[in-house]
């Protein structure tokens, strides 16, 4: 077994401290040991484990539109697959 003696200090937002706390607690796993699997994921990976890129025109669009309520609602599946077929 590998003695641990490195440590990592971070500072976040305490909401999402607590949000994350919470479901690695539902999840049986501490802090440190997930920040020990996303390390270890990052040096398997050789880069970070998911991809990192900056949402294009489009998504940037539907985005800021959504923050600002301007989405449609649809009451249901079929209803929102006529408006994307028509």
């Amino acid at each position: 077994m590998t003695i641990k003696t490195a440590s990592v200090h971070a500072r976040i937002q305490p909401s999402l401290k607590m949000q994350v706390e919470d479901i690695l607690t539902k999840l049986g796993i501490s802090t440190s040991e997930a920040i020990a699997i996303y390390f270890s994921q990052i040096a398997l990976q050789e880069g970070l484990p998911f991809d990192v890129k900056i949402p294009n025109k489009t998504t940037r669009k539907a985005m800021r539109e959504a923050r600002n309520g301007d989405t449609k609602i649809f009451s249901s599946v079929s209803d929102l697959m006529s408006e994307l077929n028509a």
